[in-house]
């Protein structure tokens, strides 16, 4: 359950055997799935960010599938019930999971893992540079600090 309004967190099935692994991560049969734009995999390398980027019209679609990363998504929408919201998600073999983020929202992820961790998108859209808007991920515009939190 997410703290964001419309962002969607769904645990992904691991079928593991004597062979290796299927990891499932996205069916067109899912309630959640929405169109086929393009599907890439981006390699994050330890304590690098990548973010903060905001789609006009794609739903980007989540899953790490080798090693560890921290996502965060930020909700600006004006017209949101949870505008101001910040929310964590910590994906990788411990919590395999499918991120739904729609458009509007604000996302960046931080690499966790040597030597790299690899995330997977199937995207609704393919990429079009003039509608996404980024932003250092040090920027003061988001109020997040990406650094590690000791409670």
């Amino acid at each position: 359950m997410s703290r964001i309004a419309d962002l969607t967190i769904v645990p992904l099935r691991r079928i593991p055997d004597e062979r290796g692994t299927i990891m499932h991560m996205l069916k067109s049969t899912d309630p959640h799935f929405k169109q086929f734009g393009e599907i890439y995999f981006t390699t994050i390398y330890r304590d690098v960010i990548k973010g903060w980027h905001q789609h006009r019209e794609m739903t980007l679609n989540y899953a790490c599938v080798h090693g560890r990363i921290k996502l965060v998504v930020f909700d600006e929408r004006q017209d949101s019930q949870t505008k101001g919201v910040i929310e964590e998600i910590f994906l990788g073999p411990d919590n395999y999971s499918l991120v739904v983020i729609p458009p509007g929202l604000w996302c960046g992820f931080k690499g966790m893992s040597d030597p790299v961790a690899i995330v997977a998108n199937c995207c609704t859209h393919t990429h079009d540079p003039s509608l996404t808007q980024r932003i250092d991920p040090l920027s003061s515009r988001i109020p997040y600090q990406w650094q590690v939190k000791s409670s």
